[in-house]
């Protein structure tokens, strides 16, 4: 094990808050005198299994732990997912099925290895103890806390206030996720900033229950590719961690570049000195661009290993570097299409395009072209014929054949 400052040092690379830094180092100490690694948690709720690189910022620091020889404990809440966390909902979240829950987290454990070591990581469902629960101990449960601690939470306030009904079984969430660490004796316990009430609960219980508090550990929300909102699926400014390792590459050249150095510190494994080297080079007039395509090729090796990444490059060199057409781009038998409009159906398959709408707005704005040259405005009665490429927006290909 590397000496617990050093440890401390990587744990810490661009972590928003650590509670306690202090017990931190002294469970480090501990571990490297004893030889026994540390057991860190991280509870996932299986309500939307897809992950993007927001998701991946707390998996990728549990790697960096792992490496550092730690244990990791990911928490599937089957049980506490059939509940849904209130975390930063307006009302009450729809409570998920068994087999929802079940189906969710089969795919969680599938994307969480692309990330975390197998082989150091033991996957639990909090069903295992919180079914086993009496009445009697949960009532216990439940006098460690107050209504008023509750209602400290901002998203409980704001319903609170504007008489948005809050159901009882709500407040059983952060009360059941911090008993998750009392069964796991967990040492340090990881999640955004989102998640700052719940995993403090946990060392309040702990404390409660007479067990050594876990380290809070809260790693900052990731911003998306528009650089102002939190990364999301649903606002279509993310990276999946599953996308082509092509796509990955060209959105990664897409993020803004002030958010070159955090992209470093929270969506890559390089060490703080390696950060703080790239941090001195964009202040010292480093081209951005230069930066952030070294940063590409770093992220996309992750998830896709070196060969992949290789094709990656150079397809990003080809199309827009060069602005050439790549070699590897989807083709579409011509059949009985003669013109552009008779492919609309071909171009909303293949995911080209929405819809006919979207289409005409970009001839419009002549981000259409065929064999690189651009559409005029009427141009959606091109004619096309076999082995005619046509390029829609800047990422977009398609061959006739």
């Amino acid at each position: 094990m590397l000496e617990p400052k050093e440890q401390l040092r990587i744990i810490g690379k661009g972590a928003q808050d650590v509670v306690n830094e202090e017990e931190l180092l002294a469970k480090l100490t501990r571990a490297c005198q004893s030889g026994q690694g540390l057991t860190i948690k991280l509870g996932l709720d299986p309500s939307a299994p897809d992950i993007h690189l927001g998701h991946a910022v707390v998996l990728r620091k549990i790697r960096q732990m792992q490496d550092l020889g730690h244990r990791a404990v990911i928490v599937i809440g089957d049980f506490t997912g059939r509940i849904g966390d209130p975390t930063g909902k307006a009302k009450g979240r729809a409570a998920l099925s068994e087999e929802q829950v079940k189906a969710n987290a089969l795919t969680y454990c599938e994307r969480i290895f692309k990330i975390v070591d197998k082989d150091k990581t033991e996957v639990r469902f909090n069903s295992q103890w919180l079914a086993k629960l009496t009445f009697e101990e949960v009532i216990r449960l439940a006098s460690v806390t107050t209504v008023a601690r509750m209602l400290e939470r901002d998203d409980f306030q704001n319903r609170y206030r504007n008489q948005i009904p809050i159901g009882i079984h709500e407040f059983f969430y952060p009360l059941m996720q911090a008993y998750d660490s009392v069964e796991l004796k967990a040492d340090i316990e990881l999640g955004g900033t989102d998640q700052t009430f719940n995993i403090l609960m946990g060392r309040t219980l702990q404390k409660s229950l007479g067990q050594e508090q876990q380290v809070a550990l809260f790693m900052p929300l990731l911003e998306g590719l528009d650089g102002v909102e939190k990364m999301s699926k649903s606002l279509g400014n993310y990276i999946g961690v599953s996308e082509p390792a092509e796509v990955m590459f060209k959105k990664v050249m897409e993020i803004p570049d002030a958010l070159i150095v955090k992209y470093f510190e929270l969506c890559t494994d390089e060490h703080p000195d390696t950060v703080d080297a790239v941090r001195r080079e964009l202040e010292g007039g480093a081209n951005p661009r230069d930066v952030k395509y070294r940063l590409a090729g770093i992220i996309t090796t992750l998830y896709h290993g070196q060969a992949e990444t290789e094709k990656a490059r150079a397809y990003y060199d080809t199309a827009f570097g060069k602005k050439a057409v790549p070699d590897d781009i989807p083709t579409q038998a011509l059949g009985e299409v003669r013109v552009l409009n008779d492919a609309v159906p071909a171009l909303i398959a293949l995911g080209c395009v929405k819809s006919r709408s979207e289409l005409l707005r970009l001839i419009a704005q002549g981000g259409v072209q065929k064999n690189g040259e651009k559409l005029p405005p009427d141009g959606i009665d091109t004619l096309l014929a076999p082995g005619d490429v046509l390029r829609l927006g800047k990422k977009r290909f398609l061959r006739f054949v």
